[in-house]
């Protein structure tokens, strides 16, 4: 039943969120729903059944109320600091970096239930590739804010970026600086073949299929080993 909540409303278009409100719960209720964790009432699932009727002629249409709120320039800023903070290193090549941002992108949004960045994340063979990335850094390399590198990571040629200016903490909150210090803290020294394989058995990338943008809600439904998030405060 769970299962099938959960399918349904990706089908119908609706976050989490818009769905709880529409029950008349919490949100933390709802995804204890989702997990298998609370069971409905029948007046419950009689409003559940309307709600689904009632957006059927919704359910062939691609549109989706939780589509990544941009946020290029936070991005920008994120980069810089990621690179201050780590990009010598000899392991943070371009495909690390492709890593670390989406942990901090989804264990934010797992954990806070708010953006941070909101990149665009599509599964590829290798991972999670943030869309935007390649735009962006060529921007920012046209300006002089990062220069791009060559080098060798054991008998890997590597692409690197270093910045050339310092970021701008000022558009990053407390909560938002905190969590890119615990990503880069536990994956910065990971090789790019051991994140790779990480992201592999994350469910966000398990759950999408080949070339399709990965929706941030999954990051609801992780294996213990990457979730951020006490569920059993709900």
């Amino acid at each position: 039943m769970a299962t099938k909540i959960h399918k349904q409303r990706i089908v119908c278009g609706l976050s989490q969120e818009e769905m709880a409100r529409r029950l008349g719960m919490s949100r933390p209720t709802f995804i204890k729903i989702e997990r298998g964790e609370r069971k409905l009432t029948k007046e419950e699932q009689d409003k559940l059944a309307r709600i689904f009727a009632s957006l059927e002629e919704y359910q062939q249409s691609d549109m989706r109320i939780n589509v990544p709120q941009k946020n290029l320039e936070k991005f920008k800023q994120v980069l810089l600091y990621v690179l201050q903070e780590v990009g010598a290193k000899p392991n943070v090549g371009m495909t690390v970096l492709y890593k670390l941002l989406y942990f901090i992108d989804f264990d934010f949004y797992e954990k806070h239930e708010e953006q941070l960045m909101g990149l665009t994340y599509i599964k590829n063979h290798h991972g999670p590739t943030p869309r935007e990335f390649v735009s962006v850094v060529e921007e920012m390399k046209t300006k002089g804010e990062i220069i791009e590198v060559k080098s060798k990571y054991f008998a890997h040629e590597q692409k690197k970026f270093l910045p050339n200016i310092a970021p701008d903490l000022s558009l990053l909150n407390g909560e938002e600086v905190d969590m890119i210090n615990d990503v880069l803290q536990r994956y910065s020294d990971r090789s790019a073949s051991m994140l790779s394989d990480m992201t592999h058995r994350d469910t966000p990338w398990k759950s999408t299929v080949d070339g399709k943008n990965i929706d941030y809600e999954l990051a609801f439904y992780r294996p213990e080993e990457f979730s951020v998030r006490d569920y059993g405060e709900l």
